[in-house]
């Protein structure tokens, strides 16, 4: 079972210092971090501002060569975690065919930003998300929960590079 999410925030990881994407359902409150390159939020950063290039960047180029082919993005699923890797389907539509194209979810995710189709988690990589976090540090994954928990509408504002 696939559950729809909405990308929530886009924040660095004060641990780390690498971006962090925040999904969350929007029939609950489950929320799911990923950690993407400093590219690729800068993509889904300037999309979710609504800042515009000179020129097309990367995933302004996908979504152009999409709409030039006739080609519909249905949605976009975050599969699997394997290995503290996360996986990602994009769901095309051309003609009538259905076409699955594997993804990262960083460039997923940018892509549906700029398409404004909907974005799909499956149920199992949430639990095992979950599983995965409790299975490592448990404080450090309370910490982390508790602070994803406790974020507020600045906090999950603009993105800064």
């Amino acid at each position: 079972m696939e559950v729809e999410m909405t990308i929530r925030g886009l924040l660095m990881d004060p641990v780390t210092q690498m971006p962090i994407v925040i999904l969350k359902d929007v029939a609950g409150d489950s929320v799911l971090p990923i950690w993407v390159g400093v590219y690729e939020a800068n993509a889904i950063a300037l999309e979710m501002e609504k800042v515009s290039t000179p020129r097309p960047m990367t995933h302004d180029l996908i979504k152009n060569v999409l709409t030039g082919l006739e080609t519909h993005v249905h949605k976009v699923v975050v599969t699997e975690l394997r290995e503290d890797t996360f996986y990602a389907v994009i769901w095309l539509e051309r003609g009538g065919e259905i076409i699955s194209i594997d993804s990262r979810p960083s460039d997923a995710l940018a892509l549906a930003l700029r398409v404004d189709c909907p974005i799909f988690v499956d149920d199992l990589v949430l639990k095992t998300s979950k599983q995965a976090a409790n299975a490592n540090d448990r404080l450090t994954s309370e910490e982390l929960r508790k602070w994803l928990e406790g974020l507020n509408d600045e906090d999950l504002g603009k993105y800064k590079m």
